[in-house]
C-alpha cells in the first residue's frame, strides 16, 4: 500500500474535499494545482497519462479521479490494468486521490484498491467542522443549532453561511440569532435569485451580464468562494433536472424527487436547453478545481472566478 495513493468514499462533497485537503497538507502538496478527472465523462487513460508526465512547474502533482466505482463495468477492465500497474509501482512525486460516493464492498474492484491505496471514508462531525471555522469567533449553542436547523445535514451549504456570517462579523468577532435570521435566511431568497441570473448569464455566454452578476453578488458580502458552492449547487440542480426530464417525470415529480419546491425546478428548466450534459459535468469538473485551488494554494480566489467566467 502506497501512502501517496487514496481511495476515498464519501457522499457529501465538502466532506471529501476536505480529505483531499488534509491529505495535501500533510503529504506538503499545498502548493501545488490539482487534475481532476470524472469517469463519467473520461477516460482513467487521461489521468494515468498525467501522472506519468512532469509538470511544468513543479515535479509534484495532484490528480483526482472521481467516480472511480465506474471502472467496475466490463468494458473498463483495460483501463483497471492499467490503473493496478500503477499502484503497484507509483511516482512518489505524485497524489492520486481516487474518490467515489459509493463504493461495494462485495467486489473484487474495491477489495484490491483498498490493498494498495489507503482507504478513507469521507464523514464530516458538522458540530466539530462547525466549531474549527468559527474557532476566532463567539456563537452561542442556540445560535449555532439555528444555523445547523437551517442548513440540515448540507454540509456544503452549512461552510458557505458561516463563510458567509464571518464575512459580515469580521469586525465584532461575535455571531448572534439575529445574524443568522437576517443574513443566512432573509438574504438567501435575493441571493439565490441573484445566483440563478448569474446562472443564466453564464448558459447565455454573456460574459459581461456575468460579471456584473458575480461582482453584484460580491457585494452581498459572499465570498469568492461561497459563490463557487452557490453556482456548483445550481449547476448540479440544472444536470438532476435535465436527467429527470429526459426520464419523462412531470416538473411536480421532479420537484418531489429533488426534494425542491416546483418553483425551483420550473426556473431550472429554462436553463437545460442551453446544456448538453457533457458540458453540465465540465463545469462541475471546472468548478471543483477552483474550489480546491482556493482552499489549498495562494492564487487570488477573485481572479480565479473571473477567469473562470471569461473562459465561457
Amino acid at each position: 500500500m502506497s501512502v501517496n495513493n487514496y481511495l476515498i468514499e464519501g457522499e457529501d462533497y465538502v466532506s471529501v474535499q476536505c480529505t483531499i485537503k488534509d491529505a495535501i497538507l500533510k503529504n506538503n502538496f499545498n502548493e501545488v494545482v490539482s487534475e481532476c478527472y470524472d469517469l463519467v465523462d473520461n477516460s482513467l487513460e487521461k489521468a494515468l497519462e498525467d501522472l506519468d508526465t512532469y509538470g511544468l512547474f513543479s515535479d509534484k502533482k495532484i490528480v483526482i479521479v472521481n467516480n472511480v466505482d465506474l471502472l467496475s463495468k466490463e468494458e473498463n477492465s483495460k483501463d483497471l490494468d492499467h490503473l493496478y500497474k500503477y499502484l503497484d509501482d507509483p511516482n512518489p512525486t505524485n497524489l492520486l486521490f481516487l474518490c467515489s460516493k459509493k463504493l461495494n464492498s462485495t467486489l473484487k474492484i474495491t477489495k484490491e484498491l483498498k490493498k494498495k491505496c489507503t482507504y478513507i471514508k469521507a464523514e464530516l462531525d458538522k458540530n466539530k467542522f462547525a466549531k474549527e471555522l468559527l474557532a476566532d469567533y463567539k456563537i452561542d449553542n442556540k445560535t449555532l443549532n439555528l444555523l445547523f436547523e437551517y442548513c440540515l445535514d448540507d454540509i456544503t451549504k452549512l461552510e458557505n453561511e458561516i463563510i458567509k456570517l464571518k464575512t459580515y462579523k469580521c469586525k465584532e468577532k461575535t455571531i448572534n440569532e439575529k445574524d443568522v435570521l437576517d443574513l443566512c435566511v432573509a438574504k438567501l431568497g435575493d441571493a439565490s435569485e441573484l445566483t440563478f441570473s448569474f446562472s443564466r448569464s453564464l448558459a447565455e455566454k454573456d460574459k459581461k451580464r456575468a460579471l456584473e452578476k458575480y461582482r453584484e453578488l460580491l457585494n452581498y458580502n459572499i465570498e469568492p468562494l461561497s459563490i463557487v458552492g452557490l453556482l456548483a449547487s445550481q449547476i448540479r440542480i440544472i444536470y438532476q433536472v435535465k436527467c429527470l426530464k429526459d426520464e419523462g417525470l412531470n416538473n411536480n415529480e421532479i420537484a418531489t424527487k429533488l426534494d425542491v419546491k416546483p418553483y425551483r425546478v420550473t426556473k431550472t428548466l429554462e436553463l437545460t436547453d442551453y446544456y448538453t450534459f457533457k458540458e453540465l459535468l465540465n463545469l462541475m469538473i471546472s468548478l471543483q478545481k477552483i474550489d480546491l485551488q482556493i482552499k489549498t494554494t495562494s492564487v487570488d480566489a477573485n481572479s480565479l472566478v473571473e477567469l473562470f467566467i471569461l473562459n465561457i
